[in-house]
């Protein structure tokens, strides 16, 4: 039996999914093309979830939902976080992640359940997840400096652990690794910051997941003089301003920095401060 079955909706797994989410008062929510639960849910005492605590899940049926998924990968360990992958007919893409409190409990999910039939012909794929949390940012202008971008991208986005530059032979102006805390995180802002430079700075970068090598996952990342530590606040800037960006055009999240920059690399004249900037949409 072919897993990804037909494209048509199948209205009665989907009635079993409505009467679950009723039965158990366990909330979805839907954004980006996948459907999350938890992250954590409400009901969450356990540790944070740190490296190795995310599988990944492929072959699942297209019309198998949370209904199913959630209690199987919670008969294993408490879930911090479940997240389905989705088309717009609402069927399932066939893949998703869950993560844990710990890669103890990560582990025992890929032992328990890789290969578990979860309906006749349906076998899950499950193995960890790679958790890719590094972004190689290029075509950054030569003048750019560490610190100014760092928080720069903390405005735009949410999650930026820390950057660093390098410029060389064969490298087109100035390349930024961006270290997120979050393959989650990272993978939102891949989504937005090449439209975001275009749009406010009229900068054309590019982004692209970073190769980080074969290190143990277990190993954190070494300490380098060029990296930022993360701070517990963000900074506040305010930029100047640019005769091509009218005032009504710019972000919010720029009005709060206030350092210097280089000459023309941001472009925001307003002086309004904010509590917190808010997150790029």
């Amino acid at each position: 039996m072919d897993c990804k079955r037909s494209q048509v909706l199948n209205p009665v797994r989907v009635k079993a999914l409505e009467t679950w989410l009723r039965n158990t008062n366990i909330r979805l929510i839907q954004v980006n093309g996948q459907r999350r639960y938890g992250g954590p849910p409400e009901s969450w005492n356990g540790p944070l979830p740190g490296a190795r605590c995310e599988v990944f899940i492929s072959q699942i049926p297209r019309d198998a939902y949370e209904d199913l998924l959630i209690p199987l990968f919670s008969s294993v360990g408490p879930l911090w976080e479940f997240r389905l992958m989705m088309n717009f007919s609402g069927q399932n893409r066939g893949f998703a992640y869950a993560k844990y409190g710990s890669a103890a409990v990560a582990t025992e999910a890929i032992r328990t359940l890789n290969g578990h039939m979860l309906e006749p012909g349906c076998c899950l794929s499950v193995r960890r997840s790679t958790e890719k949390r590094q972004l190689c940012m290029g075509g950054l202008p030569a003048v750019t400096q560490q610190e100014q971008l760092l928080q720069v991208l903390r405005g735009l986005v949410e999650g930026v652990e820390r950057v660093s530059l390098k410029a060389g032979p064969g490298i087109e102006g100035v390349s930024a690794i961006v270290v997120f805390t979050s393959h989650h995180a990272a993978s939102m802002a891949k989504k937005v910051l090449v439209e975001a430079f275009k749009k406010f700075f009229a900068l054309s970068v590019s982004i692209k997941w970073q190769s980080s090598g074969k290190p143990s996952p277990n190993d954190p990342l070494t300490p380098q003089k060029v990296f930022l530590p993360c701070a517990t606040k963000p900074p506040c800037l305010i930029a100047r301003a640019q005769p091509s960006v009218p005032p009504s055009a710019l972000p919010s999240p720029f009005l709060r920095l206030q350092i210097p920059l280089p000459p023309g690399f941001f472009s925001v004249p307003h002086p309004t401060t904010l509590d917190r900037p808010p997150h790029y949409p």
